[in-house]
């Protein structure tokens, strides 16, 4: 897991995607470019994610997990009953980020030739001499996406904060 998660957070997004999309072929695995941008991008946001979750579980006072031992409770309850509940309000508002720069960084699949906004932005402005409205158009676009996003995991942060008022 650390090798994975050092591997993807140390390398550009850009070269994963290029190495998936134009290298795996040389190994015989060839993959359409929607395969090769879900690999590249969920592999890259998932290196991120996991050490989101190790970060907030390692958040987690000792003394719940000592706790939880002293019960005689299996891992799974441990992690399913006490830990991952403490842990969730404080991956929520890093996950809320992660899932903007995943929105944001889908715009670089245009490179390997999947019509993304960026790419369907390049060939209005290819046809029509514009640059302003397309890009504009897609700036507005991502900006609203996000917003939302935003909302949502405010909403969600919210929900499972609910009762936790003055006990952080």
């Amino acid at each position: 897991a650390t090798a994975y998660i050092e591997f993807f957070r140390g390398t550009s997004i850009f070269v994963q995607l290029f190495w998936i999309y134009f290298v795996l072929p040389f190994a015989g695995i060839t993959l359409t470019p929607m395969q090769a941008g879900v690999m590249a991008l969920g592999l890259n946001v998932g290196a991120y994610g996991a050490e989101v979750v190790r970060g907030a579980v390692l958040a987690v006072p000792r003394e719940q997990f000592e706790a939880t031992v002293a019960l005689n409770l299996t891992r799974f309850q441990r992690m399913r009953h006490v830990i991952l509940p403490q842990a969730l309000p404080l991956m929520l508002p890093t996950f809320g980020n992660n899932a903007i720069e995943l929105l944001k960084a889908t715009a670089i699949v245009s490179l390997i030739s999947l019509s993304d906004m960026t790419f369907q932005a390049q060939v209005v402005r290819s046809q029509t001499g514009n640059t302003m409205v397309p890009f504009l158009t897609i700036l507005v676009l991502y900006f609203l996406m996000a917003l939302v996003i935003s909302a949502g995991v405010r909403a969600l942060e919210r929900r499972v904060t609910r009762g936790l008022d003055g006990v952080r």
